[in-house]
Order: structure tokens, then sequence, then C-alpha cells
């Protein structure tokens, strides 16, 4: 360990250079393919989004997919094929606001459930107590690559005849039990943002094995249009290009290896850490297995005389990329104070004040890898009572 003076305190950071918190990588096939489509004047959504699509739902063990331009728009459409104006979409507090945010631009209210502790997906028992008439889906957000309790939640919305929207943005290859995440029956919506596990610069996908959704979804991305200026609905532009499908095809391909070196990198990172106080990485949930989008920490409080901030400031400072996944809860946010009386989610609170997340990607070394879990160690030494 490079002296125990903190870098941020004007000791030599333990990395010389910046280990970031995401990296993306695109190979030089990936960037031919580009200029051949650059080429071909086909720009828009065409053979290679179709391509994508036919690949990511065989991949997922779907029966139909369709690709978008964003994760965002991936959960607007999938709410607007199946709420009506007041409807209620149950989704976690403890997320990006997308996945809430959505469902009122599509008419429906989000009502707020909390989270379990360890896991940090949404709780049933919660879920349960949410409930109303007006509830029309469940929204379970597979966060940072883990899986909610749907076997659960399944059972949940079957009893109570709900759709389950499943936010599926940061857990590419996650699986349940071996079934993946993108195979259930209803919504699974995807996203390809730099940060995730495979990326497209932006874009998304919904996978369903519902035909009438799939119909639907794609009527929606393409402005309701039928046949070329034959409008049976309401829709929007939210194609994909076939830019950016062209990358997405690429990724799909390196999609195993990228998923072998993350968990690999995980399990070095959670034996790393179980020789420091304090410190606890999420829990996998039972039958699941993890895909680590994100490797994020719960920082026990009581153990440190800093709080998570300062814990994080002084990590950044010894050249680890650190992010905070999310330091408020969605009930706890000002445009859904404005618009309805707050929820209580005491775990969601709790854990927003707890949680960081340090790098996971494929692009880390060996050599990476020691010098996040040095760093750790030296700024856990600093803090701890």
């Amino acid at each position: 360990m490079k002296g125990d003076k903190l870098a941020i305190e004007g000791g030599e950071p333990v990395s010389s250079k910046l280990i970031p918190i995401a990296k993306p990588i695109i190979s030089q096939k990936t960037l031919e393919e580009i200029a051949e489509v650059l080429k071909s004047g086909y720009l828009r959504q065409g053979p290679k989004t179709k391509e994508f699509e036919e690949q990511f739902k065989v991949k997922v063990g779907a029966k139909y997919a369709y690709a978008v331009n964003s994760g965002t728009a991936a959960l607007h459409i999938a709410y607007l094929s199946i709420l009506k104006p007041g409807d209620e979409v149950i989704v976690p507090s403890f997320t990006f606001i997308a996945t809430a945010s959505t469902v009122v631009f599509s008419g429906g209210r989000p009502v707020f459930a909390d989270i379990d502790e360890e896991t940090l997906t949404i709780d049933p028992e919660d879920v349960k107590e949410k409930i109303t008439p007006k509830t029309k889906a469940i929204a379970p957000v597979h966060l940072f690559g883990n899986a909610a309790d749907m076997n659960t939640l399944s059972e949940i919305a079957e009893d109570y005849g709900l759709f389950l929207v499943n936010d599926a943005a940061q857990a590419h290859g996650t699986e349940i039990e071996g079934k993946d995440v993108g195979s259930f029956d209803h919504l699974n919506c995807y996203s390809f943002y730099p940060t995730k596990t495979i990326t497209t610069g932006e874009g998304g996908m919904v996978t369903t094995n519902d035909p009438e959704l799939y119909r639907k979804g794609c009527l929606i991305r393409n402005h309701g249009d039928e046949s070329k200026y034959y409008h049976t609905m309401l829709g929007l532009n939210y194609r994909m290009t076939d830019i950016m499908a062209v990358i997405g095809l690429n990724q799909l391909k390196k999609l195993d290896k990228f998923l072998e070196k993350r968990r690999k990198n995980a399990k070095i990172l959670t034996e790393g850490l179980k020789k420091i106080t304090g410190l606890k990485p999420q829990k996998p949930g039972p039958g699941v297995n993890h895909s680590y989008s994100y490797y994020s920490i719960i920082m026990d409080l009581n153990e440190f005389k800093c709080d998570r901030d300062e814990f994080v400031q002084a990590l950044r400072a010894e050249n680890i990329g650190c992010s905070v996944h999310y330091p408020l809860p969605l009930h706890r946010q000002p445009v859904f104070k404005q618009l309805w009386k707050e929820k209580e989610c005491p775990i969601s609170e709790k854990i927003s004040k707890q949680i960081f997340s340090i790098p996971v990607h494929p692009a880390l070394t060996k050599e990476d890898l020691e010098k996040i879990l040095e760093a750790i160690e030296k700024v856990s030494n600093h803090f701890l009572k």
C-alpha cells in the first residue's frame, strides 16, 4: 500500500492512472461495419436493425423483440402498450428515474415500493401492500444486473391480473435459475447506454412473448404507421438506426465473453472485500446469475467516521472511478413530491446514503483489480472508527 496518507490529503495515489468506472469496448471490425452502413446510405431503421432484433431475441430466449433508440424509449413504449389514463404501476423507489417518469408520460401514475436491503431489488411484500383497484402493472428493476424475485412477483401478477414490465436496462445476460430475464412473457426493457454491458451508444430493446404487445410496440415506435402514411394509432419516432444496430450486433457477439469477465472480476472483488470491515457487496438473489452491470457496495456507516460521499471522494483521489447509484430515492425526488403525496420507503432512503459502485468492466486488468482493492483498504483503514 502506497503510504497511509490519503491522496486527498496530499499523499501518493494508489493508482498512477485513473481506473474508470466504465469503458465501452469497440472493435476495429465494428468501425469498419459502421463505415459500410454509412456508405450504403441506409442510415435509419433497416436491415441491420432487423438482424439485431432477430439475434437478440434468440439470445435471451424470447419470441419477439423490437429495437428502439434508448432504454427510456423502451420503457415508454412498453407502458403505452398497456396503460390507460389513471392506471397505476408499482415501481421500486430505488432506481433510475426513467422507470417511473415514463409511467407518467404514458398517462399512468407510479406507486413507489421499497426494496430488499441486501439484494436491492423491489420487495414483493411491499408490492402487495401497494396494490389497489387501479394497479395495472408491476415494474421490477433488475438492479445492477441482480434479478428481482421474479418467482414471487410472477405469482402476485397472476393472482391480481397484472402485467410485469421488467426493467432490464442493467441486466444483459442476467439469469434466474437458468432463465434469462429477457424471456418473460409480458414486456422486458433493455438499455444500450455506453455504461451498460453491451452498448449501441444510446439505444434499447423490448422483448416479449405476446404477439399483440409486439405488434403495438412496433407501431408506437414508428408513428403508428402500419403502412406508409397509413396510421392506425398514435405513435412516436423511437426507431433505432442501422448505425446503432451494427454496433449492437458486434457487441452481442461478445456478450458471453464480457459477462464471463465481469463475473470473474466481481468474484475477485467480493473475495477481497471480505478482509475489509464495514463494507459488503450487493447480494445476488436466490438462483440468480448476477451479470454485474455495476458492482455496488453498501457501507455500514456505524463503522466509519465519515459519510459515503467523503469515502467516495477519497477513493476518487486514489484514481479509482466511483459512482453513486442512487443518491436520492424516487419518492423523495422533487418532481414526484410535487405530483403526489410521498410514500414511505425507509430501506430505499437508508441505502441511498450507504451505496457506491466501483469498476467491474471487462477492460480491467489483474493489476487494476489489485489497485482497486488496495485503495478501498487504504481509505477504509483511514476512516474506520
